[in-house]
């Protein structure tokens, strides 16, 4: 008997065991990618494309949640005047109005362009696997800013910033491009 569950359970690929997934009424499905923002329609690039186009710290910060060494970004120390877009799908994300230096060695802003151009998601990765450590301490547990277009990891949010907002979005330069005011006296 046993032989005979083997043999059908062999038969099946990983892709077939692992990967099932139900079936999704239409009303479920709004409902889901609207709680996911999932972009239906929009095409984007295979990893092996992004591997291509991107530098590897690039696609190891935006595609794998990394994090680059502080105080050694290209937009740490820079206030030129512009726009901050994502690296990977070129959605503006940051203005230059609302950088600031915050000395923690990363580009920080007190605010998003626009509140849908991001999504926020709770990021317990700090403490690994240590669940006794979050349950000590909850104020570790951080959360990530992700590019709501494309969702590459951006770098995270805290409730230290300056006023008006309180806000400090500490994002990594690996993860953004600039792109200069027109006209603007750099």
């Amino acid at each position: 008997m046993l032989l005979g569950h083997l043999a059908k359970f062999s038969r099946q690929t990983t892709s077939q065991l692992f990967w099932r997934t139900p079936k999704i009424s239409s009303l479920n499905a709004r409902w889901f990618s609207d709680q996911k923002k999932i972009k239906v329609g929009i095409k984007m690039e295979s990893k092996e494309a992004l591997r291509a186009r991107l530098t590897p710290l690039q696609y190891q910060v935006t595609q794998e949640a990394g994090t680059e060494r502080p105080f050694t970004g290209a937009y740490d120390k820079h206030f030129d005047k512009g726009m901050y877009v994502c690296i990977v799908c070129k959605q503006e994300l940051f203005s230059s109005n609302t950088k600031f230096d915050s000395g923690c060695g990363w580009p920080a802003f007190n605010d998003v362009l626009d509140k849908g151009k991001i999504t926020l998601h709770k990021d317990t990765s700090i403490a690994g696997s240590n669940l006794l450590f979050l349950i000590a301490h909850p104020e570790r547990i951080r959360t990530e800013v992700r590019c709501a277009n494309c969702a590459a990891h951006m770098g995270h949010v805290f409730e230290d910033g300056p006023p008006p907002t309180r806000k400090r979005y500490c994002i990594n330069s690996a993860s953004i491009d600039f792109i200069a005011a027109p006209g603007a006296d750099n």
